[in-house]
């Protein structure tokens, strides 16, 4: 879907979670982004990813959100060494946008929240870069 030099990465307590965007249409004020998501597990024990907190904020101040359970239905296990991983679809219109956020991650009983790193959505068509 994208070149691995457009990756960005955030490794948080053995958890990294790697994240990518590309456009996929364009339709007059209508952008089509697709952004990726791999969540590894390199901690010593076994994770879920039990839900997600995302947001997109374009340059037109709109704001987007998705504070669900699971993925697309799942509730992942990852033993150590394993990954998952996730694609999605946001229709914007906007040139410009940011993705940020975090993912709900249990070890055991406990839920922890662990930061997806932060990834613009850019056409480059306009002057205002978010970064």
């Amino acid at each position: 879907m994208v070149d691995e030099a457009e990756f960005v990465s955030l490794e948080t307590e053995g958890v990294v979670i790697s994240a990518s965007s590309t456009l996929i249409e364009e339709d007059g004020p209508r952008r089509l982004w697709g952004y990726y998501l791999c969540v590894e597990n390199q901690s010593g024990e076994k994770i879920r990813l039990v839900g997600k907190d995302w947001n997109i904020t374009d340059d037109h101040g709109n704001h987007y959100f998705d504070n669900s359970s699971g993925f697309k239905g799942e509730i992942p296990e990852l033993e150590p060494g394993e990954f998952f991983e996730f694609s999605s679809e946001a229709p914007l219109e906007s040139d410009n946008a940011v993705f940020y956020g975090s993912c709900k991650i249990a070890k055991g009983s406990h839920i922890k929240e662990v930061k997806v790193p932060t990834f613009s959505m850019a056409t480059g068509k306009s002057g205002v870069s978010i970064n």
